[in-house]
């Protein structure tokens, strides 16, 4: 289940990233922030799953 997840956090750091550089590539201001959104979303998730893997072991 935390493998899903860890998985699924690197997943949207990764879409945002090619959505940011995809909206400054065409100049969409929308997307990039979209893109930076998406990144922050995937690092929290990250860092909580970190922080639960931390208080497990």
């Amino acid at each position: 289940m935390a493998g899903d997840k860890k998985a699924k956090a690197k997943m949207e750091q990764a879409k945002g990233k090619a959505k940011e550089t995809v909206g400054r590539a065409v100049g969409n201001e929308r997307m990039t922030t979209e893109g930076r959104a998406e990144q922050s979303k995937g690092d929290a998730r990250q860092a909580k799953e970190k922080a639960k893997d931390a208080f497990r072991h």
